[in-house]
C-alpha cells in the first residue's frame, strides 16, 4: 500500500492528485520551484527544486520526504521512460504505464508502426498539402506547424523542430496529411497488472487554437454508433499492442467515417474530469489501485448524462493568442453544479515559465444541451479581473451555433475567430463601459474633502458633457455623461440610463429592464461585473506619453516572453518577412520578421534576454529612409 506520495508537477494537476490522496489518505509531498506555488501550501510537506524537468533532484527529494511512490501528472517527465525507469530503480512505486510503454508510445513515429501493425489504420503519406508538421517526442500543439506552401517546408520544419527541441528535449519531427475538417475524437483506456483492459468512454476535443484543446466533452457528439465502436475497437488494440497498464488515452482524428490514429498519450489527460463525470470513476484513485496490485473489475461503468470542460487560458485570443501576463485581482467560478481544477487564486501572479492554462471549468447534465447551457451560466457568473483571458472567447464558443448543435471539427474556431472576438462591439461591453464611468464619477466626486462639495460630473458650462474612455477588447469606449439636478445622466447609449449609483454598485435600465453592476476602481481602470460576465475595461489616457511613439522600422514584442534566437545581426540586409527574432512564453514560441525590405540598424536584446510585451527588439530601417 502507498503511504506517502509525491507528485512531480505543480498547478492544477498537482492539486486534484492531491484530493484523491486525500480521500484515500495518502500523504501528499509537493516539488515547488516558486515559493508562491498554490499547490506547494496544499501537500503534507513540499521540498523545492530548480526544474519540474530534473528527474535526480525530484527522485531525491521522494527520498527526503519519506515518499514511496511518485505520480507525475501530466507534462514535464510524465511521458519520460528513463524517469520512469529511475523511479523504479530508487525503490519507489511509479504511478503510470511500464517504461516500455511509454518508450514505444512517445515516439510517435514509432507508435504508428506499432499500432498499425496491430490493424489500426494510421494516417500517410508526405506528398500531399496541405501537411502537418509534429513533434516526434511530445504533443499538446507544441512543434506543430501546418504548411499549405511547398515553399515554406524548410522553414517551417526548423522552427518546429526547435520548438519542439525547447519543449522536449527532442527536435525530432514528422510530417503527415493535414485533414483541416475532421474531428479530433478520443478515448480513454485503463489497464491493470494482470492484462485486463478497459475501454472507458470517448471524448470529443475537436475545437483547438494553436492545435492545442480549448472545449473538450464526453461523450463525443453525434458519432455513428459503427464509427464509435470502431474507435473503441482500435484503441483496445493499441493499448493491448504494448500491454498498457494505468490510464492513458488513445487519440485519433475521425473523417466522416474514417479513422485514423493520430498518437497515444501514456499518463492522465488533462481533459479527464469528463470522463470521471460521466462514468463516475476516480481516474487517480485507480491509478494508484493499479499501481498498488489491485485488478480492475470485469467490466468499466456505464457512462450517463453529459459533461464539457473548457481551458481557461492567460492569452489575448484577439492578439493572435498572445501570452499574458500579471497579477489576478480576482478569480471565483464557485458556482453550483460546476467543478472548477484550477492552479490559481485571486492574488496569484501569473509568469511567463509555465503553460498559459489556469484553469479548468467542468459542467455535467443529464444530457448534453443540459451541460453546455450549466457551463455558459457559470462562465457568465464567474468573476476574473487583473489579466487578459480567453474567457470572453470560450463565452463565444458555448453560445455558437454550431457548438451548440454539435457540429465541430478542428478547424472550427479559426473558421469562427473573427466573429467571436469581435465583443468589443457588443452592446454589454458598452454598457459595461458605461457602469464604469458611473462609478468612477461618483467615487472620483466623494474621494476627498474638497471634491465632495462638488456635485458629480459638475462642469462650469454646463452644456458639454464629461467623457471617460476605456479600452476592452482591442476597442476603445468614449463614455459622455453629465450631472442633471444632481442625478447622472447619459446619451451615450441609446434606451440605457443610469438609475442609481450607489457604494460600488451601479443600476442602469435597458429599455424597461433594470441591471446591476457591481464596480471597482483599480489602478488603470475600472473592473466591473455585471449580467454578461466581468470585463477590465483599461483607461485611456487623455495624453500621449511622447516616449510611447516608436520609430519606424521598430520591432517591438508581441508578448512577454524569452529571446531564444536572433537571426541577424546588426549591418545585415533583409526582407519583408525575415526571421528577426525568435521569442518563447508559457512553452510557445514565436517568430517576429521583419516589417519592410531594409537594414537591420539596431539590435536591442539579446539571447536569453527576458523582454516585456511592447519593449523593442530590432529596428529595420527601410531603403526608403536611409
Amino acid at each position: 500500500m502507498i503511504r506517502r506520495m509525491l507528485v512531480a508537477n505543480r498547478g492544477e494537476i498537482a492539486r486534484r492528485i492531491f484530493r484523491t490522496c486525500r480521500a484515500l489518505g495518502v500523504e501528499t509531498v509537493a516539488v515547488y520551484a516558486e515559493t508562491s506555488d498554490l499547490h506547494a501550501r496544499e501537500a503534507d510537506v513540499a521540498v523545492a527544486v530548480d526544474c519540474f524537468r530534473n528527474a535526480e533532484q525530484i527522485v531525491a527529494a521522494a527520498h527526503r520526504a519519506g515518499a514511496d511512490a511518485i505520480h507525475p501528472g501530466y507534462g514535464f517527465l510524465s511521458e519520460n521512460a528513463e524517469f520512469a525507469r529511475a523511479v523504479e530503480a530508487a525503490g519507489l512505486i511509479w504511478i503510470g504505464p511500464a517504461p516500455d510503454a511509454i518508450e514505444a508510445m512517445g515516439d510517435k513515429i514509432r507508435a504508428k508502426k506499432l499500432v498499425s501493425a496491430a490493424g489500426v489504420p494510421v494516417l500517410d503519406g508526405d506528398d500531399t498539402f496541405p501537411l502537418l508538421i509534429k513533434a516526434a517526442a511530445g504533443g499538446g500543439g507544441r512543434g506543430m506547424r501546418v504548411v499549405t506552401d511547398p515553399g515554406t517546408l524548410r522553414s517551417e520544419l526548423a522552427a518546429a523542430s526547435a520548438e519542439a527541441q525547447s519543449a522536449f528535449g527532442d527536435g525530432t519531427v514528422f510530417t503527415e496529411p493535414y485533414l483541416p475538417r475532421a474531428r479530433h475524437v478520443e478515448v480513454q483506456v485503463l489497464g491493470d497488472q494482470h492484462g485486463r483492459v478497459w475501454v472507458v468512454g470517448d471524448r470529443d476535443c475537436s475545437v483547438q487554437r494553436r492545435h492545442q484543446k480549448v472545449v473538450e466533452e464526453a461523450p463525443a457528439p453525434g458519432l455513428p454508433d459503427a464509427v464509435r465502436a470502431e474507435l473503441h475497437r482500435h484503441a483496445l488494440a493499441a493499448a493491448e499492442a504494448v500491454d498498457y497498464r494505468g490510464a492513458g488515452t488513445v487519440e485519433f482524428l475521425v473523417d466522416g467515417d474514417r479513422i485514423f490514429f493520430l498518437e497515444m498519450n501514456t499518463r492522465l489527460q488533462v481533459e479527464h474530469p469528463v470522463t470521471e463525470a460521466v462514468t463516475g470513476l476516480d481516474l487517480v484513485a485507480w491509478q494508484v489501485a493499479i499501481a498498488e496490485g489491485r485488478p480492475l473489475p470485469a467490466e468499466p461503468p456505464p457512462s450517463r448524462g453529459h459533461a464539457v470542460e473548457v481551458r481557461l487560458y492567460a492569452e489575448d485570443p484577439a492578439a493572435g493568442f498572445a501570452p499574458q501576463t500579471g497579477t489576478l485581482r480576482a478569480f471565483d467560478f464557485d458556482t453550483p453544479g460546476i467543478r472548477v481544477d484550477t492552479g490559481v487564486e485571486a492574488g496569484s501572479v501569473v509568469g511567463v515559465r509555465y503553460d498559459a492554462m489556469l484553469s479548468k471549468i467542468i459542467a455535467y447534465g443529464p444530457d448534453r444541451g443540459s451541460a453546455v447551457r450549466l457551463l455558459a451560466d457559470a462562465l457568465r457568473r464567474g468573476e476574473l479581473h487583473g489579466i487578459t483571458t480567453n474567457l470572453a472567447l470560450l463565452r463565444a464558443i458555448l453560445a455558437d451555433d454550431d457548438f451548440v448543435a454539435g457540429r465541430v471539427d478542428t478547424a472550427l474556431l479559426d473558421r469562427r475567430l473573427a466573429a467571436w472576438t469581435s465583443a468589443g462591439e457588443d452592446h454589454a461591453v458598452r454598457k459595461a463601459a458605461l457602469a464604469a464611468a458611473a462609478g468612477s464619477a461618483v467615487r472620483t466626486a466623494t474621494s476627498g474633502s474638497v471634491q465632495a462639495r462638488i456635485p458629480v460630473a459638475w462642469r462650469n458650462v454646463p452644456s458639454q458633457e464629461r467623457v471617460r474612455s476605456y479600452r476592452w477588447g482591442g476597442s476603445s469606449y468614449d463614455v459622455a455623461y453629465s450631472s442633471r439636478g444632481g442625478r447622472l445622466e447619459s446619451s451615450w447609449l441609446p434606451g440605457v440610463r443610469i438609475e442609481s449609483v450607489d457604494g460600488g454598485h451601479v443600476v442602469l435600465d435597458d429599455h424597461g429592464v433594470r441591471e446591476t453592476y457591481r464596480v471597482t476602481v483599480v489602478d488603470g481602470g475600472v473592473d466591473v461585473d455585471g449580467p454578461a460576465g466581468s470585463f477590465d475595461l483599461h483607461d485611456v489616457p487623455k495624453f500621449v506619453d511622447p516616449a510611447a511613439n516608436l520609430a519606424a522600422g521598430s520591432l517591438p514584442a508581441s508578448m512577454p516572453g524569452l529571446v531564444v534566437a536572433l537571426h541577424v545581426a546588426e549591418g545585415d540586409q533583409v526582407v519583408a518577412g525575415a526571421p528577426i527574432v525568435v521569442l518563447e512564453a508559457m512553452k510557445m514560441q514565436q517568430t517576429l520578421t521583419a516589417p519592410a525590405d531594409g537594414v537591420v540598424a539596431t539590435i536591442a536584446v539579446e539571447v536569453g534576454k527576458q523582454v516585456a510585451a511592447g519593449e523593442v527588439l530590432a529596428v529595420i530601417e527601410s531603403e526608403e529612409s536611409r
